[in-house]
């Protein structure tokens, strides 16, 4: 009988923990693992291995299940340690500040007053060590094997560090870079290339093939010199594009891939010229414009480069941007991807000397330096316009994307002022094919009404300046540069340089010692220059508003969601 009950007690209790199983097993009835890109996988496997054969949890699913509650432990635990520097910092403070008294005051206040800060609730209270522990003991456990030394550099990221190989990279760079451009001009000087028979056509064919490099070493000057001005001003600029942690590319970064790509460049040139100068190779001298063909392959197979080299995370990240401005809008708008598209605006140039490549080499005129036929074709003329035009184009579907998901009723007026750019632009390609006094104003017009409006959007809702009764007069009430000055002249060099339309609509196609292919290069390159300072401003405002309208937060997502609505 005793056995008996024994067995029966055991039965019973067996059935309740299969009950219990079961119960908890439901729960993952209402589960469901939100798919977003593969990542790897390792605990989460087993964390349902039990489930199994009920319920069909494919890799991918649990690959991004486990990506998302690694990084959210990561935030999680940085988050814990913030609140403990908080309370640590504010202990500190109640001491020196009493110290202080004490010493102004010849009393002896402070003993008592620190009594009270030690019995208080923010000396005594260890919730938020416990809390850590925990997610260290989960965390060890889940993402690093049990390797707790391994676990815990993972949980606290340390900031990056400048390496002192960048820096004397860049250094050797800027040198050649120097060297280089030193010994184009002596060659030029020496040989009197522009004097002679051929420089008409190196000009009109072959320098717009290099220009294009030099076009993104001028926005990497540009963009480096933003980066290093963010950093000295505290802008979060990481934070804001999204970059993961100690990805982002510092100043010094950035200028040794200008400066690597610039010493490229004028090797290439170099290079060219001197082959096209010798006499000796006159029967391989079609092979010479083959020179700027091959190192844009270069470039183009160092950006889609799959192994981790040259930042791949960067690069990966730009190519993501630039893709998700191809595809516009089937994806949701974040201000990296439109960041890009802006930046994407400032480089119609450089497009349009894409677009002479295929020209160039697609119909053999590299072989004669011949590429009139080609220009003067309909077709070539036209793709021109519509290049010229995309960028805008992207821009202004960006905007009716954010208007469709509710973020800013301002972004319909946005959307206008990029149609009326795209209005401008046709205007002014029009009469720079066709001329004609009626052209000629309707390409005026409408790039006065472009000129205003842009001018307007950027300094009131780009830059959030010309508050006529904020704490700084026509700027904003608060400003991260310690000069008002110097955001007046910012607004009037902003004004100056969307002028360059000028040098279309005014037929300023020539110039003393000024080729006309160089001087639209000189008109592109201002445009860059003025993109560049948008984009300090751009982001310093960003980041103000951020901090002012409690949006300087990061929310991870957790890979479950619950169906129904219904609580676990």
């Amino acid at each position: 009988m005793h056995g008996e009950g024994k067995s029966k007690r055991r039965t019973g209790s067996d059935r309740i923990t299969k009950e219990q199983e079961m119960v908890s097993l439901d729960v993952l009835n209402h589960v469901k693992i939100n798919v977003m890109q593969e990542t790897s996988i390792l605990s989460l496997k087993n964390a349902f291995s039990d489930a199994k054969s009920r319920f069909l949890f494919n890799k991918k699913e649990l690959r991004d299940a486990e990506r998302k509650l690694k990084q959210a432990l990561i935030e999680f635990h940085q988050k814990l340690r913030h609140l403990k520097s908080y309370s640590f910092l504010n202990q500190l403070a109640f001491s020196k500040i009493m110290k202080k008294y004490d010493k102004n005051t010849s009393r002896n206040a402070s003993k008592a007053y620190l009594d009270m800060v030690e019995k208080s609730y923010l000396k005594q209270s260890d919730e938020v060590a416990k809390l850590m522990e925990s997610v260290e003991t989960v965390f060890i456990e889940h993402f690093s094997n049990g390797n707790r030394g391994l676990g815990k550099k993972m949980l606290r990221q340390k900031a990056k560090t400048d390496r002192h190989r960048v820096t004397f990279f860049t250094g050797c760079f800027a040198g050649f870079s120097l060297a280089l451009i030193v010994a184009i001009i002596l060659l030029i000087h020496v040989r009197k290339l522009l004097k002679s028979n051929g420089r008409d056509k190196y000009m009109t064919n072959v320098f717009p093939l290099y220009s294009v490099f030099g076009y993104i070493v001028l926005h990497l000057l540009m963009y480096a010199g933003n980066v290093y001005y963010w950093k000295r001003f505290r802008v979060n600029y990481s934070f804001i594009f999204g970059f993961k942690p100690n990805t982002e590319l510092g100043y010094r970064e950035v200028l040794l891939l200008g400066s690597g790509l610039s010493v490229l460049t004028l090797a290439a040139v170099l290079s060219n010229l001197e082959m096209d100068m010798d006499e000796h190779a006159i029967s391989s001298r079609t092979l010479t414009d083959l020179v700027p063909l091959g190192l844009l392959i270069v470039v183009f197979s160092i950006a889609f480069c799959p192994f981790n080299i040259v930042y791949r995370t960067n690069r990966f990240f730009l190519i993501t941007c630039i893709w998700h401005c191809i595809c516009t809008p089937l994806y949701k708008v974040t201000l990296p991807d439109f960041f890009m598209a802006d930046q994407l605006t400032s480089q119609v140039q450089l497009f349009r000397n894409l677009q002479f490549y295929v020209c160039y080499y697609g119909w053999g005129d590299y072989k004669t330096r011949e590429s009139s036929e080609c220009r003067a074709s309909s077709v070539y003329n036209n793709i021109s316009l519509v290049i010229a035009i995309i960028p805008y184009w992207i821009r202004c579907l960006q905007c009716l994307r954010r208007l469709f998901d509710g973020e800013d009723s301002s972004q319909a007026v946005n959307a206008v002022k990029y149609l009326s750019t795209i209005a401008a632009v046709v205007a002014r390609t029009f009469y720079a094919q066709e001329k004609g006094m009626t052209l000629k104003m309707v390409a005026l017009s409408a790039s006065i009404v472009a000129t205003i409006y842009n001018t307007y959007w950027d300094l009131v809702c780009d830059w959030g300046l010309l508050r006529r009764n904020s704490e700084n007069p026509w700027l904003r009430d608060k400003l991260l540069l310690p000069r008002r000055s110097i955001y007046f002249v910012a607004m009037v060099v902003n004004v100056i340089l969307r002028l360059a339309w000028m040098q279309t609509v005014f037929d300023f196609h020539e110039a003393p010692f000024i080729h006309r292919t160089a001087l639209v290069a000189l008109v592109a390159s201002l445009e860059i220059i003025r993109r560049g300072i948008w984009n300090f401003f751009r982001l310093e405002n960003e980041h103000l508003n951020n901090v002012g309208k409690y949006r300087a937060f990061k929310s991870v997502p957790l890979p479950f969601s619950y169906e129904n609505g219904k609580d676990l």
